[in-house]
Order: structure tokens, then C-alpha cells, then sequence
């Protein structure tokens, strides 16, 4: 099996965790999930206020709580647990760097977990937001100390974290320059004016102009 083919092996068994936690207990009683929500440490928010805040329906959301509390029975989950989940689906690679920086976009009020409201936020605009949504996700888990741009050193951490999380699947062995020089060709794409920064505005224009980007933006929508 090609390294590209094992990539996209790997990608999809995370696409199959996720969707195993929507739809592996399908017949669940919803009493049951109502009497459970109050059985954990952190009690998340009224199922109302989540169906109206994301684009899923009160039973995928008692799913996807159910899912939820059998890998995380404490409520939230810490940045470790959340490396030793994403590391099952790359283990060719070291993915601890990459998902900090995943952990971090998912952790949106920057309290060091994220609970079943962040999961079920960043998964309702992973899934079914659009591509408006998804592209401002995105640029959150660019802009990593979250100052509004993208800058070409931030650009390199994500690059580089992603090589590094590909791991046997970048051989034969890349040389040590190559993911600057790919962050030089994709940073002077979005750098439009030439400030030294990528805004939202500029990286939304320059990937919906990119049909490669356009095709993972909707790689997704069908899973639920």
C-alpha cells in the first residue's frame, strides 16, 4: 500500500471514530441519556440551547453525549487524553504536536479541556457548517496565539507538526528545508499585500480559490 493510500487509511479511521460515536448506541433510551447528564463531574448545557447553537437534532446530540461520557467519563477531556486518542490513528508519526494545536481549536474558551459543548461546536461546523464556517476554523487553528493573522512562522509550526505527525509516510526523507520552502510557495499565495501576515479575509479569498482546499471542505458533510 502506497504512503498516500496509508495516509488517507488513517485520516478516514479518525472519520470512523467520529462517526462511531454518533451512531454506535442509535437505540439508546433518551430518559436514560437525560437521568446520565447529571452522573458526571461537568454537566454540560441543556440539550435545547446545544441543538439551537449547533446543526444537530436533540437525538444526535443525546448520540453524540453518549459517545462522549464512554471515552471521557469525567466530562471533559485534558489536553493529554486528547494526544493519546489522536495518536491511535498515526502511529507511523509523532501527532502529539499537531494535536495540541487541534486541541487548542477545539478548546475555545482556553480553559485547558474541552468539554461536550466545545466537541459537539467544533464538530457541528467540522461536519455541517459551511464552507464560510469550516474556513474560519481553519484559520483559528493556524492562528495559533490567536491575534487576529496568520504569520509565516505559525504557518511553519502547523507544517511542520503535520510532517512530523505523517511521519514514514513523508519518506523517502524529506530534506529539512522542504516545509519552509512549502510554507514560503503557500504564504506568498495568501499573502496578498504583502505585509508579512495573512488575514481571515485573505486566507478565506485564497482558499476558496483553491479547488484542491474546495474538495476537503466537503469531505465530511455526508458522514452523519
Amino acid at each position: 500500500m502506497s504512503c498516500r493510500k496509508r495516509c488517507k487509511r488513517e485520516i478516514f479511521r479518525f472519520a470512523q471514530y467520529l462517526f462511531r460515536l454518533i451512531t454506535g448506541t442509535l437505540n439508546t433510551d433518551s430518559v436514560e441519556d437525560e437521568l446520565e447528564l447529571s452522573t458526571v463531574r461537568h454537566r454540560p448545557e441543556g440539550l435545547e440551547q446545544l441543538e439551537a447553537q449547533t446543526r444537530f437534532s436533540r437525538k444526535e446530540l443525546q448520540i453524540l453525549y453518549r459517545g462522549f461520557k464512554n471515552e471521557c467519563p469525567s466530562g471533559v477531556v485534558n489536553e493529554e487524553t486528547f494526544k493519546d486518542i489522536y495518536s491511535q490513528f498515526f502511529p507511523q508519526g509523532d501527532a502529539s504536536t499537531y494535536a495540541h494545536f487541534l486541541f487548542n481549536a477545539f478548546d475555545t474558551d482556553h480553559n485547558g479541556s474541552v468539554s461536550f459543548e466545545d466537541f459537539v461546536m467544533g464538530l457541528s461546523i467540522l461536519l455541517r457548517g459551511t464552507v464560510q464556517e469550516k474556513l474560519n476554523w481553519a484559520f483559528n487553528l493556524y492562528d495559533i496565539n490567536k491575534d487576529g493573522y496568520i504569520t509565516k512562522e505559525e504557518m511553519l509550526d502547523i507544517m511542520k507538526a503535520i510532517y512530523d505527525m505523517m511521519g514514514k509516510c513523508t519518506y523517502p526523507v524529506l530534506k529539512e528545508e522542504t516545509p519552509r520552502q512549502h510554507v514560503e510557495v503557500f504564504f506568498q499565495k495568501m499573502d496578498k499585500n504583502k505585509d508579512g501576515v495573512v488575514t481571515i479575509d485573505e486566507f478565506i479569498d485564497c482558499c476558496q480559490n483553491d479547488e484542491n482546499i474546495m474538495r476537503s471542505m466537503h469531505l465530511f458533510e455526508n458522514v452523519l
